[in-house]
């Protein structure tokens, strides 16, 4: 399943998705416009139906799998934030995120000097 087409502007991929509705919009300013309107979470049923129509998460290994105390440290790591905030990067973990071959554009993505940087970012906050 490929990126979707904002549904505020129906003109750009989107790249978020509304945190109350799940809404997909583009950008920061398609996101204020939908705000314009109150906006609510789907309803149970909803939720299921959206559930099979994503793709699950399938981990082979579970030792793969971070552990709370790993997820706090990333979330509260202020360097990590800090790269965050640069576009390109932004844009790159979409596209990965997106990817019908998400493997593929991650094995992609470690060529760029910028992501490869920012995984041994995350890798030395959550293996101190």
């Amino acid at each position: 399943m490929g990126p979707k087409q904002c549904q505020v502007c129906n003109e750009a991929q989107s790249k978020y998705k509304c945190p109350s509705c799940y809404v997909p919009y583009c950008s920061l300013a398609c996101f204020k416009n939908h705000k314009e309107f109150p906006c609510e979470k789907p309803s149970a049923q909803e939720d299921k139906t959206k559930s099979l129509v994503e793709k699950p998460l399938i981990v082979d290994e579970p030792i793969v799998v971070l552990q709370k105390h790993q997820l706090d440290a990333i979330v509260s790591s202020n360097e990590i934030r800090d790269a965050l905030n640069n576009k390109a990067l932004q844009e790159l973990v979409c596209s990965i995120n997106c990817s019908p071959n998400p493997e593929n554009e991650l094995d992609k993505a470690m060529a760029e000097e910028a992501f490869h940087l920012f995984t041994d970012k995350i890798l030395s906050t959550i293996n101190p």
